[in-house]
């Protein structure tokens, strides 16, 4: 039971040539620096594993994917360096998902926040809840969605990105997201989404590894600088959000 974790988890299981990466906390499923480091580390392990084809990338509960950052810990941060290690996390996920040389398959539950929309973006295929709505909120609290930004800009286009990024207090919905190209199927019932996840996970898990390895390479064509962009735009985040301004709109967030 979830409620068992008070502080998240990560876990994974393979089975049928297929592995499901779950990632869990209490807090609308945001993500403090344990749980990026748990799931960078678990996304680059089954990319190893010989048994399986394709991952699926998934999160615990209803309505909310994942939240973005950790507020809590974002007011822990006290000096650039230590900025720099929290962003950094995001940087990292995103990099092992580009690198896994499988296809990672995200199942969106629910609503995508900050750096969530850049897990979602970051997969390669996304099925989607129709109430899964999402924001780029980065800008709301000081900083901007420049680590997650590129996985985003290259799934949904300059034009949408920058949509989503200045427009950082208001909802897109689902359809949006699909129309953009964010989420590759929507579906309006969980078992839907759950019967299309199985439903093309089957066909990948039975089809050849070194095709869709080939495939997926490709498919990720120039992003191969993305190891030390994302530490740069990192740095960047680390920085602004030892700002009063950050400090203050976080504070009110939570209050909310």
């Amino acid at each position: 039971m979830i409620d068992q974790h008070p502080d998240g988890y990560v876990k994974s299981v393979t089975s049928n040539g297929i592995t499901r990466i779950e990632f869990y906390h209490p807090q609308s499923n945001s993500l403090p620096g344990k749980i990026l480091s748990l799931l960078a580390e678990e996304i680059k392990n089954a990319g190893l594993i010989k048994d399986s084809s394709v991952i699926v990338l998934q999160s615990a509960g209803l309505k909310t994917f994942c939240a973005g950052a950790s507020f809590d810990e974002l007011l822990q941060i006290k000096t650039e360096a230590e900025g720099l290690v929290f962003f950094s996390g995001f940087a990292n996920v995103i990099n092992a998902m580009k690198d896994c040389p499988k296809f990672i398959i995200a199942r969106i539950q629910g609503k995508c926040v900050g750096g969530g929309v850049g897990i979602a973006a970051a997969s390669d295929y996304a099925i989607a809840l129709e109430t899964a709505d999402v924001k780029l909120s980065e800008l709301a609290v000081g900083i901007g969605p420049f680590v997650v930004g590129p996985a985003v800009e290259r799934k949904i286009g300059t034009s949408a990105f920058t949509t989503l990024s200045i427009d950082a207090s208001n909802w897109r919905d689902s359809q949006w997201a699909f129309s953009n190209g964010l989420f590759a199927e929507l579906h309006n019932s969980l078992e839907q989404v759950d019967e299309a996840v199985h439903k093309i996970v089957t066909t990948l898990s039975q089809s050849s590894p070194d095709a869709m390895a080939a495939l997926k390479k490709i498919c990720w064509e120039g992003t191969e600088h993305w190891n030390q962009l994302l530490k740069e735009r990192a740095s960047i985040s680390g920085r602004l959000i030892l700002s009063d301004f950050s400090r203050t709109a976080i504070e009110k967030f939570k209050k909310k």
